[in-house]
């Protein structure tokens, strides 16, 4: 019988941002091993697979990479294989294959968003511009591509659609809904194509190529959509947080983009009976024109972020996001008792607490 490494356990915990004492049991330990070699082998292979015989793209390619990130989606990829075969070459090219394309979105997402940081590091174009940044990116996708091209039908039209889901969420929360389009709908559906479609991806190849029953995979279709939007949810509530965390995002960073966030949703839909949201909502938008195309009032700006914070649509996104979060739970009904059902139960209510 192998012995549990405990490093194994701490791995697998801080990917999915649990406690270490999640896996208790020696069948959780034996799993929570199983799992961490699979990171392992995808880890290394993320490296070699970052080569393309060109010194600068080296460079650029394994920017974000050696920046950090916790490789959620691989290990998504990993823990589901454990339903079926388990780790096999298959799902570890496949669990890469995934990584690669949610690198290569954020090199992407930042071009657009022009945003300064990323992993707590300059991002990617403030080094070397957008042209350099926008074609890291592309290479990115098609080195995915590579990897996906010999694992079987099913799994390309996989990578095919969700790059295309991709593609949309970011095209529809650059033009906004439609004049008949509820504002809010609309963004949880771009939360669902840019977050979610990734990460129900991820959980559907350990699925599909460690041959788990079919009826799982549906199962896991639906958390990693729902977990998704939880996730981005609880990042609008992080993003009013008062201090610089770790992504190196500074308070109200979304806001000054220019993205409207679930609570400035939720604010704009209150301002049309309650004068003081229409008032903090003004307030807002005028300091967010203002950073957009000047230098807003610092001490203004703040304590803007700071009233909406405290206001109860911030309480109302973080209660929408347990709404998904449990949702995401509920989803995982047809799947076996065992440490991937408790993994997967764990990750969606840690998910929903990293704002408290």
């Amino acid at each position: 019988m192998n012995q549990s490494n405990p490093t194994s356990v701490r791995s697998v915990s801080s990917a999915l941002g649990l406690g270490q004492k999640i896996f208790s049991t020696p069948e959780e330990r034996r799993f929570a091993s199983a799992v961490e070699t699979g990171l392992d082998a995808v880890e290394a292979g993320l490296m070699s697979e970052m080569s393309f015989a060109d010194n600068l793209a080296d460079v650029t390619s394994r920017y974000l990479l050696n920046a950090g990130g916790k490789r959620v989606r691989p290990t998504l990829a990993l823990l589901t294989a454990q339903l079926g075969d388990g780790n096999n070459s298959a799902v570890i090219a496949a669990a890469q294959a995934i990584e690669i394309t949610h690198l290569a979105s954020l090199y992407h997402d930042d071009v657009m968003d022009e945003a300064q940081m990323r992993r707590g590091v300059p991002s990617a174009q403030s080094v070397w511009g957008n042209s350099v940044a926008i074609l890291t990116g592309d290479l990115l996708f098609a080195r995915a591509s590579k990897l996906v091209a010999g694992l079987g039908e099913t799994v390309i039209r996989l990578q095919a659609d969700t790059f295309e889901r991709l593609c949309l969420g970011q095209l529809h929360e650059t033009i906004g809904p439609k004049d008949d389009e509820d504002p809010i709908a609309h963004y949880l559906d771009v939360l669902a194509d840019k977050t979610g479609s990734l990460i129900a991806a991820a959980a559907q190849i350990g699925v599909i190529l460690s041959h788990a029953p079919g009826a799982y995979r549906e199962a896991v279709t639906t958390f990693g959509e729902k977990v998704g939007v939880a996730f981005q949810l609880v990042d609008d509530v992080i993003d009013l947080a008062p201090k610089v965390d770790e992504t190196g995002k500074n308070p109200g960073t979304d806001l000054r983009s220019g993205v409207a966030t679930l609570p400035v949703l939720y604010l704009r839909h209150l301002a049309a009976t309650d004068t003081d949201a229409a008032d903090l909502l003004a307030r807002i938008e005028r300091d967010v024109n203002i950073a957009q195309y000047g230098v807003a009032d610092e001490a203004e700006f703040t304590a803007a972020i700071t009233e909406l914070r405290e206001h109860r649509v911030t309480r109302q996104t973080l209660e929408e996001a347990h709404r998904w979060a449990r949702e995401a739970v509920e989803a995982l009904a047809p799947l076996p008792a065992g440490p991937v059902k408790k993994a997967l139960t764990k990750f969606a209510e840690s998910i929903v607490e990293r704002s408290s």
